[in-house]
């Protein structure tokens, strides 16, 4: 099948505004293990790892034993954070317009996310957003990001081919599995990558706002590159 068209997006910091909250969860996990909290800086250079690759980042002298409690004690924090009153993932403003406008131009949609499908879980109690996608990986399906599999099996569920796909992120590490995919790569500077680190990751564009970004998605002609 030829002429298919797959968006393939990231979702904290790309659709969902997440960067205060996980800072915030990343912190109490770090307390609650007894280690000193990162800062905001170094917590948004993880985002999109695999959870163990993220904390023995942020954490390298940490022993194994450690960066486990670590985990779980993040893990634990996020349960206990969305059962507050007034949890809030809100989404970024052109987000739900971009997803509608193409579902109404036909294109295929994916999702490729560090989120656990419990984490995606309650995203979709917050927002009704699981008519949209057609296909969604996450961090317990298989290799995380930069690995390519999420957007490789992404593609393989769609029968979609790499000149007929695009990923978009905020993230080096989205822009990087993208790359290693073989597909074209939107970075978004409202998340946690700051755009130089999106260039230099090799974004094939990066945009500023969801209009010049759904502007060029609509525009996205799938025809094999050289």
């Amino acid at each position: 099948m030829s002429g298919l068209k797959l968006a393939i997006w990231d979702v904290d910091g790309t659709l969902v505004d997440s960067r205060e909250t996980i800072h915030n969860i990343m912190v109490e996990a770090f307390g609650l293990s007894g280690l000193t909290p990162p800062e905001y800086d170094a917590t948004r250079r993880i985002v999109g790892l695999s959870l163990h690759e993220a904390c023995a980042q942020l954490a390298p002298a940490a022993s194994a034993d450690d960066i486990e409690k670590l985990v779980t004690d993040y893990r634990n924090s996020w349960v206990r954070a969305r059962s507050q009153p007034g949890f809030s993932q809100p989404l970024y403003d052109g987000a739900l317009e971009t997803l509608e406008a193409l579902r109404a131009e036909g294109w295929l949609i994916a999702m490729a996310t560090g989120k656990t499908r419990r984490g995606i879980a309650s995203l979709f109690e917050l927002h009704q957003l699981e008519h949209f996608f057609d296909t969604i990986w996450c961090a317990d399906d298989g290799p995380g990001k930069p690995n390519p599999y999420m957007v490789e099996q992404a593609m393989g569920a769609l029968g979609a081919a790499p000149h007929e796909s695009l990923m978009i992120g905020d993230a080096i590490h989205d822009i990087s599995m993208g790359r290693a995919a073989g597909v074209y790569t939107h970075g978004v500077s409202w998340g946690f990558g700051a755009a130089h680190e999106l260039k230099e990751a090799g974004a094939h564009e990066v945009h500023h706002d969801f209009s010049t970004l759904r502007n060029s998605l609509i525009a996205f002609d799938p025809k094999p590159r050289p």
